[in-house]
């Protein structure tokens, strides 16, 4: 990977405002058969505009469900959720999936690419349900794709790029519709030990430059890059030093 962007200013800027992510007492059960299953119980999460945040836990804690309620493809079952300064509690499914696409940039630990499909036309998606001109959002694609250090693999489909690259597709994916909110699925679980530094890399970069992270993985030598952690065992959410 490159070292180093020149589009990624020197420091991060402080952003006045409300928190990018604010919850109160959010809970989630889920029901198999006639058995309730607690997963979260009484999350309070804060996150600031610009900060990195690793949710670290072990398999079945938990994780995937809150990064899924944080995402809007989950609801809570009871607990408030504000995003960016708005209540997203309890909208309704085309406001939320509206927020997805405008407010929220996701990187899964499978990638999720299209198949078949360019690095381009991968990041350009996601702005086609913006409404966007076709030439508009390849501009935007090619732009961020430049960004991410993939400027000469435009044209590549998935077959034809390593896993670190494909996951770089995956986070210029994510940003070019400059979202409030990144949200990191195990971001390096695929990955050989190489591709994933140099992705966390990429994610160290992007903190620098502002972006909001939280990133969510079992791996305490992957949660030790973000700049604040947090363990998420029990239903409850508690730092970790």
């Amino acid at each position: 990977m490159e070292q180093g962007h020149p589009w990624l200013p020197p420091g991060r800027v402080a952003v006045a405002g409300p928190p990018v992510v604010r919850t109160r007492a959010i809970a989630r059960t889920y029901h198999r058969g006639m058995i309730a299953v607690p997963v979260l119980s009484a999350i309070d999460l804060e996150l600031a505009a610009g900060e990195w945040v690793a949710i670290l836990g072990p398999s079945g804690s938990g994780k995937s469900t809150l990064l899924n309620i944080l995402g809007l493809l989950d609801r809570p079952d009871a607990g408030i959720y504000e995003l960016a300064g708005e209540d997203v509690s309890d909208l309704g499914d085309t406001r939320r999936a509206a927020i997805r696409n405008q407010r929220i940039g996701f990187v899964f630990q499978n990638f999720n690419l299209l198949p078949r499909t360019s690095a381009l036309e991968n990041v350009a998606t996601p702005l086609l349900y913006r409404g966007q001109r076709r030439a508009a959002r390849l501009a935007s694609a090619r732009t961020t794709l430049e960004r991410v250090g993939l400027g000469e693999q435009l044209d590549y489909d998935p077959t034809q790029l390593s896993g670190g690259q494909i996951q770089r597709v995956a986070i210029a994916r994510a940003l070019v519709g400059e979202p409030a909110l990144l949200l990191a699925d195990e971001p390096t679980g695929n990955l050989d030990a190489q591709s994933g530094a140099e992705v966390l890399d990429l994610f160290a970069d992007l903190h620098r430059a502002g972006s909001t992270v939280l990133m969510i993985t079992h791996d305490p030598a992957v949660a030790v890059r973000a700049e604040r952690r947090l363990l998420l065992d029990g239903g409850r959410l508690t730092p970790v030093g």
